[in-house]
């Protein structure tokens, strides 16, 4: 197999066959330690082959996180839409776990066990999702956190009598388009992947061979005028992108999603991908089409009640709306005054922490902006 064929074909999502052309003529590809520039050269079964990517710099991101809840265990925080949790794409710096990092690191008169802790994300937001986002200090905390978000999606799968059990529950305030006429929706599509050029991994969507997923949908607003209803989501298992994806199947896509269109699909786009210089992002090649990661979509984790992981005390933690939303939100209060009975519940107020917790509520930002 030449080297061209093996890149294009097996890795044929990351870029077009011009892409990897480009470059292996750049010379980012390497055969067993040698630069190799020859695309049509062949290449060896047990091969050891490395694509070099290019340095690039970082767009520009939100950088302000405001810390919710904190113990010595875990950490709940406030994310802004824009800000990715984890490395990915292109963005490798300016991400929440580095936030994390640093904000350990600025910490003065640091206890020993303090020193050792470094927090870390136990489940993943959009980049464009604002809101609650829980983060484990110790290892055991991780554990026992990442086991709550596994026995949601099991008690999809197996059984919806054992949802009482849960020791994790998880609310989202969303605007979608169109004016959903039930109150209350529940939606059991499940999601499964499919191909999408410009992504390597392919993409969710709905589909009847993929896994069980669950959502309830409750209305909270309405408004005619503008064709928009404000809806809280709860959701027990938590594939990637079930939200998206479940209020596009039902006829009512986030309002300003870039991706996913009715029936749970993706819109309809070209495969071409948008020629410019691309050595101001390491050679990748943005494509033409929306990417998960682009923002734009209304979508707000809006509170979150746990067990404690440690001491298993109840907990509950609440990201108020950002400013944006909340105009959003008033609007359609006011409008709702002459159409639609609001059935919101204030729970926008209070946020319940055990004894000896932070209560600051403050905003944090460690070290400087940083490209690499």
């Amino acid at each position: 197999m030449t080297l061209i064929d093996y890149y294009s074909r097996k890795h044929k999502n990351s870029t077009s066959l011009q892409g990897w052309l480009q470059r292996i003529e750049n010379g980012q590809i390497s055969v067993n330690g040698s630069v190799f520039k020859n695309p049509k050269g062949t290449v060896r079964a047990k091969s050891e082959l490395v694509y070099h990517r290019l340095p690039w710099k970082e767009r520009d991101a939100p950088h302000l996180l405001h810390l919710l809840y904190e113990d010595d265990d875990m950490i709940a925080l406030s994310k802004p839409s824009g800000l990715q949790v984890l490395p990915g794409g292109l963005f490798q710096q300016r991400i929440v776990l580095t936030q994390l990092q640093w904000r350990e690191a600025c910490k003065p008169n640091c206890s020993s066990n303090q020193e050792m802790a470094q927090p870390v994300p136990v489940h993943r937001l959009g980049r464009g999702t604002s809101g609650v986002l829980l983060c484990a200090k110790t290892k055991l905390a991780k554990i026992h956190l990442g086991a709550y978000f596994a026995d949601g999606t099991a008690v999809v799968k197996n059984s919806n009598s054992a949802c009482a059990r849960r020791k994790i529950l998880k609310k989202y305030r969303a605007l979608v388009t169109g004016i959903v006429e039930d109150d209350e929706v529940v939606i059991k599509q499940p999601i499964g992947m499919m191909n999408y050029h410009g992504v390597a991994k392919g993409l969710y969507v709905a589909s009847p061979s993929g896994k069980p997923s669950l959502s309830k949908v409750i209305v909270l607003e309405r408004d005619t005028e503008k064709h928009q209803t404000l809806i809280e989501v709860e959701f027990q298992s938590g594939r990637p992108h079930q939200i998206r994806i479940h209020l596009a199947f039902i006829g009512h896509p986030l309002l300003g999603d870039p991706l996913y269109d009715s029936c749970g699909q993706l819109k309809s786009f070209n495969s071409e991908f948008d020629d410019i210089n691309h050595a101001q992002d390491g050679g990748y090649q943005r494509p033409v089409n929306p990417v998960p990661g682009d923002c734009g979509y209304h979508l707000h984790a809006h509170q979150v009640a746990l067990a404690q992981p440690i001491t298993d005390v109840a907990m509950y933690v609440v990201a108020p709306l950002p400013s944006q939303r909340i105009q959003i939100t008033l609007s359609l209060a006011r409008a709702s005054a002459g159409g639609s009975t609001p059935r919101s519940r204030d729970i926008s107020q209070g946020l319940t922490r055990r004894g000896g917790c932070d209560r600051s509520g403050r905003r944090w930002r460690c070290g400087s902006e940083r490209s690499s």
